[in-house]
C-alpha cells in the first residue's frame, strides 16, 4: 500500500492579514482604549498598568494639610474619650452634661476617622486620599451644622462655639479645596 505524504502545512501570515491581526488584538484586550482613554500597547502593560497614571501629581500643601487634620483629630479624640465633661464645657460654656456617654461615643467616632486619616498620609493613591478628604468635609459640615443649631437652641453664644464654627467651615473650605486640587486631571505633557 503506498503512503500518501501529508500535505504540506500551509502558514499563515498575520502580519499581513489585517483582519486576522485586530481579531487577535481584541481578543488579547491590547489596542482598545481604558477607562481614562489610554491605549495599551501591550498586555504587560495593561496587567501591571502604567505607573504615571496613578501617581498624584501633589497639591502643595496636601500632606501638611493631612498631618494638621490627623493630630487635630486625635487631640479631640482623646479629650472627648477621657474628658467628656470638660470638652463640653468648654464648647458650650455650661456645666457637666447629663450623659458622658454621648460624649465619648463621638470621641470614638472621631478616634476613627483620626485613623482612616493617618493611614492616608502615608498612601499615594489618588482614591484613598479623595476619599479621606470627602469625609472630612462631611464631618465638618455636620460638625457646623450641629454645633450653629445648639448654640441657637440653647439661645447664646459663646467663644468657644464660635471660634469652632469658624473653624469648621475653615476646615470645611480647605478638604474643600484639596479634594478638587488631587481630582483634577493632570495636563498633558
Amino acid at each position: 500500500m503506498a503512503t500518501k505524504s501529508p500535505p504540506p502545512l500551509m502558514k499563515k501570515h498575520s502580519q499581513t492579514d489585517l483582519v486576522s491581526r485586530l481579531k487577535t488584538r481584541k481578543i488579547l484586550g491590547v489596542g482598545g482604549e481604558d477607562d481614562d482613554g489610554e491605549v495599551h500597547r501591550s498586555k504587560i502593560s495593561q496587567v501591571l498598568g502604567n505607573e504615571i497614571k496613578f501617581a498624584v501629581r501633589e497639591p502643595l500643601g496636601l500632606r501638611v494639610w493631612q498631618f494638621f487634620s490627623a493630630v487635630m483629630f486625635t487631640g479631640i479624640a482623646v479629650m472627648a474619650l477621657t474628658f467628656p465633661d470638660q470638652l463640653y464645657e468648654v464648647v458650650f460654656d455650661q456645666g457637666t452634661v447629663s450623659s458622658k456617654i454621648s460624649t465619648r461615643l463621638y470621641g470614638g467616632a472621631l478616634f476613627s476617622i483620626s485613623l482612616i486619616i493617618w493611614n492616608s498620609l502615608y498612601t499615594v493613591e489618588k482614591v484613598i486620599i479623595r476619599w479621606t478628604l470627602l469625609t472630612e468635609g462631611c464631618y465638618f459640615s455636620i460638625q457646623l451644622i450641629v454645633t450653629t443649631v445648639s448654640m441657637i437652641e440653647l439661645g447664646m453664644v459663646t467663644i468657644a462655639a464660635s471660634v469652632l464654627v469658624c473653624s469648621c467651615l475653615l476646615f470645611v473650605l480647605g478638604s474643600s479645596y484639596f479634594y478638587y486640587q488631587v481630582g483634577r486631571r493632570p495636563k498633558k505633557l
